[in-house]
């Protein structure tokens, strides 16, 4: 039942950052993978921190802050490769 609820909580945090960063989702499984990434680095970022997420609403701030963080670098890797004519 967990294993559901953070698919979830992944879904909601990968959409959320789509709209944060690109101004749209990015469609289901796309939103649920960056969901999960993030969640896996904000984890990660906020026990550098030493910060921990308890509960729902900090499970989803962490995944939340980990895909906004994740859509950035993408962006700033995406856009290094484009070069201006």
């Amino acid at each position: 039942m967990y294993f559901l609820w953070y698919l979830l909580i992944g879904a909601v945090a990968g959409w959320l950052a789509s709209l944060i960063v690109k101004g749209n989702g990015s469609g289901l499984l796309m939103n649920l993978l960056i969901g999960i990434v993030g969640g896996v680095l904000g984890g990660w970022i906020f026990s550098l921190f030493g910060l921990m997420a308890v509960g729902t609403m900090g499970s989803l701030i962490t995944s939340l802050a980990g895909a906004v963080i994740l859509l950035w670098i993408a962006a700033l890797v995406s856009h290094k490769g484009k070069k201006e004519v």
